[in-house]
């Protein structure tokens, strides 16, 4: 199971996965309900040579991370990027559920 880190600014959610050794095309990505779900396979090349392998302490096979997201996400423009085995889901939030300022009128 990958390990995520979730952050936030003003602007939008975004979710980070460590996914070294998967291909991104290998991942998939929902959102529905209020819920991001990660899906994906971390597959061991060459599975035959295994016997010859001292250590073997990545985890592989399929995996499938939830997270349960607030409303406020603007579903049609979620995206996602991958660089250098790290996935990033940017989120953004919906208008109506970005901060304001509000100016202080002095009399």
């Amino acid at each position: 199971t990958p390990s995520c880190d979730i952050y936030e600014d003003g602007e939008e959610i975004v979710v980070r996965a460590e996914l070294a050794g998967v291909e991104p095309k290998d991942v998939e990505i929902r959102y529905e309900n209020g819920v991001l779900t990660l899906k994906g396979e971390r597959k061991l090349e060459m599975e035959e040579k295994r016997e010859n392998y001292h250590r073997v302490e990545l985890s592989y096979g399929t995996f499938t991370r939830g997270f349960s997201l607030p409303a406020s996400i603007d579903a049609e423009k979620i995206r996602a990027e991958s660089k250098h085995g790290v996935l990033l889901v940017h989120l953004p939030k919906k208008p109506e559920a970005k901060p304001k300022s509000i100016q202080v009128k002095v009399n």
